[in-house]
């Protein structure tokens, strides 16, 4: 929850989407998120680079939102060995613009959430350095360590009371996991 609405902030990204040819007779096109572009103006399916059937497309500016509450999601993406940006991507059906951006994020656990649901592809891509900084600023600035707290339990005995051990119908307690008997004249039906 966002206390503080200053505890917010956006950032175009420009997503570079990279087109070539597949490697079986069943993918006729791969498909590969390669850079992000901080601070990119808008773009729908910009071409900039050729090379023989393999281009590279700026095909969206999508906003990266940064959330004071998510801090603690931003400072474990940036620990990992290469700090990344993570990009949700869904088939349109359209066969020249292929894919569309549904959301880019810095957080690593929103991006398992959407690579959980099998419909959408997650690419990861390396931060460029300023990004990084810019991010780590961001999430040290609303960070909020929560210290741990050893829960105490109290000293109540719950184990005095036998509820629910065997059968009710059985008055005795000798032998409570017994089965109870028919009562006399009562015929099973098969």
């Amino acid at each position: 929850m966002i206390h503080n609405p200053h505890q917010y902030q956006t950032m175009p990204l420009g997503i570079v989407l990279r087109k070539s040819p597949g490697v079986t007779r069943w993918a006729r096109w791969t498909w590969q998120v390669v850079a992000v572009l901080p601070g990119a103006a808008e773009a729908d399916w910009h071409l900039l680079r050729r090379d023989g059937e393999t281009a590279d497309y700026h095909i969206s500016t999508p906003f990266l939102e940064l959330h004071g509450a998510e801090s603690e999601a931003y400072l474990a993406g940036l620990s990992d060995r290469i700090p990344s940006i993570f990009t949700v991507l869904r088939q349109t059906g359209d066969t020249q613009k292929a894919w569309e951006v549904l959301l880019v994020t810095a957080s690593p656990y929103e991006a398992q959430d959407y690579a959980d649901n099998g419909e959408d592809l997650v690419e990861k891509i390396p931060m460029p350095e300023g990004l990084i900084a810019w991010i780590r600023d961001f999430a040290q600035k609303y960070h909020e360590h929560e210290t741990f707290v050893k829960r105490r339990r109290d000293r109540q005995r719950v184990d005095t009371v036998e509820d629910g051990v065997g059968d009710a119908r059985i008055p005795q307690l000798t032998d409570v996991y017994r089965a109870p008997h028919r009562p006399a004249g009562k015929e099973v039906l098969n």
